[in-house]
């Protein structure tokens, strides 16, 4: 038998035009009487013939929901090396290597290996997830064949067969019951309702409905709690709803906002150096006549002008804040991740599971007014202790009680039971009491129990069950289920001394209660929504469970749930429509997948940075496309798969330290970005001006090269820089128009002092003559890499550096280790190799200066930044 397996899925990604889709047969078969369902499928109740079932299956294909192409590790190679700095670092690196200078290709190709194939064990670990991910590869069904049952394969399955199901069973595709028993489905991975619904095989006379809805459709991906039932195919593989779901997930990954921000700052510095370098190349060689040295010159600056630390810097931050939250149980599936929740300004959750605890249990036994009363639990308790039949949910949730316990039980005796069946929708026990009376033991649907009350009882007294008594009653009961409850009616009665009754005794009830039902959410979801929003992230929850449970749910957990917007609204929305309704809605109830799919990319449309936390089948679409996919240990395969962030634990403020380790990973790359890019348009200026003025080189190829190294090396420890919690204290969204005014800003500074170097250089140390091109060159050299590298103090916080915000001992070292080789290498005994010469005495207090207001208007104008809200 088909009984229920790990659900798994493969899984790629997403092609934009491919929708989670309904076949559009469900609803017209799910109308048709049972005799014309046959007629329609063109199958008969004894099944298909093996030679008709072999021609659909030779044309539909076979019964899988997705088919991964899989591409052997070249092709994964390739895709990983298809990156614009990637690219042009491989071809600095080959000219570099082809015109003789070996060490800066040697760097320039160390990069590329390290980027190239940090990225290609990414791939290869998500393809093997994905071959892991098979779907249902070894599961049969007992299907009907020329008149005979027989066990397949689901793959083997076709439209228009008939195949049977009982208990455990997972449906095997989407299916019209043509018979069915007392059948329950539980559907909570399609749908996040906690409890098992009822399946029926009559006709379907309601129009307008969800299909989920369908009385008599039941889903592939779905599983039998109970029951048994007869059915006919009517959609496989792809075609079926969880097929589309599969589908919608094949194709190339979307990119997130980190990676394109990344993209966008790696051609702003390509855009830099489209200018720059012919630029360079041109001037220098018109105004120096020697094409030659001009060429290796503008090789160098194109060197220089590339961020090749940036993929190492980023790898390692991200993986450093990898590393943070594995240490709080959090697994980071895909790194870029990290950034991504320090960026996300709104995090959708799934309820059911995830602010949920997944577990129904028994929150109230109440008498007919609705106070506590232990008599109505006593009586429960008895129920679900002596029943024989079905041990459903709710009375687990009963035996399971706080209260719960065998004492409950002594001297009682069990006499007669007549168990649960979906007509009465109830069941009973006959008890003997302490006393040796016997007493009838009810509980059952409230609407099925009060129709055979005919008293009810209240503070120990019995009354009369009148029409205006049973009207106020029903009442109290109704509240409960407005409020979000599963009610079951309690009711008692006096028996006779005879041993066996039947279901004609359950008559003359005396209604004692009521007890209520919840999945509550988790201890720890209104400590963590609490944190979330005081870290400025808005929590707004998407369930494919009903309104009334919902509302309850989030008003428990701290949210504002008056305004529900519903799936069926959603449906007749337009995307303009609905990126107007995401903005001020925060709570979303009877959702299918393509709506979470369509909220998600709503709220992405309107600048968000969306994350999506759930744990169901039905999740899965919505964590694929989210900026950041965040889901449970105990969730479903897929739901697991299609993450980038699993938690180990149920404790929900994790995700709360997620967003501040995120920001923090995120600050530390934007320090490098900002020092890079602006850094490089303050040399923009200098070069070319320098270039066209200078009767030399403004700086030897080796020198730029040995500058870029050492700045570089300057670099390595940011990673490690502390953040303070001003920087992490709201969303830090990839904004490239930030980094353009930073730059704009910032960058010309560096420039300003640069020409006061060229000024003193020039005049007080007379280097116009190209006899002392080698003391200009030097000069330049120590107080370019000397600013540049002490500036990042500057530039890594809001507050004054030094004095209310330090850098980390690992940055602060490599900066004064840096700084002191700066000073050394004009007197080291590289100097000469170098094309160094010996600064003069005066140089030194001049620099001190230098770097003194070089600090002062950095500091000043990143202030008026701030304060112009511009950054």
């Amino acid at each position: 038998m088909n009984h229920l397996p790990k659900l798994v899925l493969p899984l790629s990604s997403k092609p934009a035009d491919h929708a989670i889709h309904f076949s559009p047969i469900l609803a017209e078969v799910a109308q048709l009487e049972r005799s014309d369902v046959f007629s329609r499928m063109k199958a008969s109740p004894e099944g298909l013939s093996e030679d008709e079932a072999a021609s659909r299956l030779a044309k539909n294909g076979p019964n899988v929901v997705a088919t991964n192409q899989h591409r052997g590790w070249p092709w994964r190679l390739l895709t990983a090396a298809r990156n614009p700095l990637v690219i042009l670092l491989l071809v600095l690196a080959t000219i570099s290597f082809a015109t003789g200078d070996a060490r800066a290709g040697s760097v320039m190709a160390l990069m590329v290996i390290l980027s190239v194939l940090l990225r290609f064990v990414q791939e290869a670990r998500a393809d093997a997830a994905a071959e892991k991910l098979k779907a249902m590869i070894n599961v049969t069904t007992t299907v009907m064949r020329a008149g005979k049952e027989k066990e397949i394969r689901l793959r083997q399955l076709v439209t228009g067969d008939v195949v049977k199901l009982s208990a455990g069973d997972m449906i095997p595709a989407d299916v019209r019951l043509i018979a069915a028993k007392d059948l329950f489905i539980t559907q909570a991975t399609l749908t996040g309702e906690s409890l098992p619904v009822e399946k029926l095989d009559t006709r379907e006379a309601r129009a307008g409905i969800a299909p989920l809805e369908l009385a008599n459709i039941c889903f592939l991906g779905t599983s039998v709690e109970s029951g048994a039932a007869t059915a006919v195919i009517l959609a496989t593989g792809a075609q079926t709803y969880f097929g589309s779901m599969a589908g919608s997930m094949v194709g190339a990954a979307e990119p997130t906002s980190f990676d394109k921000g990344m993209q966008q700052f790696t051609w702003l510095m390509i855009r830099f150096m489209m200018v720059m370098v012919p630029l360079v190349f041109l001037i220098n060689g018109l105004t120096k006549h020697n094409w030659r040295e001009a060429f290796f010159f503008s090789i160098a600056v194109a060197v220089g002008l590339t961020p090749e630390m940036l993929p190492m810097i980023v790898s390692v931050c991200l993986s450093k804040g990898a590393l943070a939250m594995s240490k709080r149980k959090v697994i980071v599936k895909q790194l870029s991740a990290i950034q991504n929740f320090g960026g996300m300004d709104v995090l959708c959750t799934d309820k059911t599971g995830t602010l949920t605890m997944d577990q129904v249990i028994l929150e109230r036994h109440c008498d007919v007014m609705r106070k506590e009363n232990d008599e109505v639990f006593r009586d429960a308790y008895l129920i679900a202790h002596f029943q024989t039949g079905l041990n459903n949910l709710l009375d687990r949730a009963v035996l399971s009680h706080r209260d719960a316990h065998e004492e409950i039980v002594a001297g009682f005796r069990k006499v007669d039971e007549i168990p649960f069946d979906f007509v009465r929708r109830m069941m009973s026990v006959v008890v003997e009491k302490p006393d040796h009376e016997h007493q009838l033991l009810t509980k059952g649907a409230p609407e099925a129990v009060f129709p055979r009350c005919k008293s009810y009882e209240l503070d120990g007294k019995i009354f009369p069950l009148d029409p205006a008594h049973a009207a106020e009653l029903i009442k109290h009961y109704e509240e409960l289920n407005a409020d979000g409850f599963r009610v079951l009616a309690v009711a008692h009665r006096h028996l006779g001394p005879k041993e066996l009754i039947s279901k004609a005794d359950e008559c003359d009830l005396i209604l004692k209660g009521y007890i209520a039902f919840l999945d509550p959410p988790k201890d720890s979801a209104a400590k963590a929504i609490n944190a979330l929003q005081q870290h400025g992230v808005t929590v707004k929850v998407l369930t494919g469970d009903n309104d009334i449970v919902t509302r309850k749910v989030c008003r428990q957990v701290g949210l504002n749930a008056d305004d529900i917007l519903l799936g069926s609204k959603v449906e007749t929305m337009t995307d303009p429509e609905l990126a107007q309704a995401v903005e001020g809605t925060h709570v979303f109830a009877r959702l299918s997948p393509a709506h979470k799919q369509r909220i998600i990319r709503a709220l992405q449309h309107r600048g968000h940075v969306v994350g999506f936390m759930g744990d169901g089948i039905n999740d899965a679409p919505a964590l694929h496309v989210a900026d950041v996919g965040i889901s449970v240990d105990s969730a479903v395969d897929i739901a697991k798969a299609a993450a980038s962030v699993i938690l180990l634990e149920k404790d929900l403020m994790v995700l709360d330290d997620g967003v501040i380790e995120g920001r923090k990973v995120f600050v530390n790359i934007l320090k490098y970005v900002r020092m890079g890019a602006s850094s490089n348009f303050g040399n923009m200026f200098s070069v070319l001006g320098a270039s066209a003025f200078l009767p030399f080189m403004p700086m030897a190829p080796i020198q730029v090269l040995t500058n870029n190294l050492l700045y570089d090396f300057s670099q390595v420890p940011i990673p490690t820089d502390t953040v303070g919690p001003d920087q992490t204290a709201k969303p830090r969204p990839w904004d490239i128009g930030d980094i353009k005014k930073f730059v704009l800003f910032i960058g010309p500074i560096s420039s300003i002092f640069d020409y006061t170097t060229f000024f003193v250089m020039l005049t007080v140390f007379g280097c116009w003559d190209p006899a002392r091109a080698s003391l200009f060159q030097t000069g330049w050299f120590v107080e370019s890499l000397i600013t540049q590298t002490l500036i990042v103090h500057v530039i890594r916080t809001n507050k004054i550096p030094f004095l209310q915000s330090r850098a980390s001992w690992q940055l602060t070292m490599t900066t004064l280790a840096v700084m002191a080789v700066a000073a050394w290498l004009p007197f080291s005994p590289l100097a000469s190799a170098l094309g160094f010469a010996a600064l003069p005495p005066l140089y030194w207090p001049i620099l001190l200066a230098t770097l003194l207001c070089y600090v002062l208007l950095t500091q000043g104008v990143k202030m008026w930044l701030f304060r112009k809200a511009w950054l």
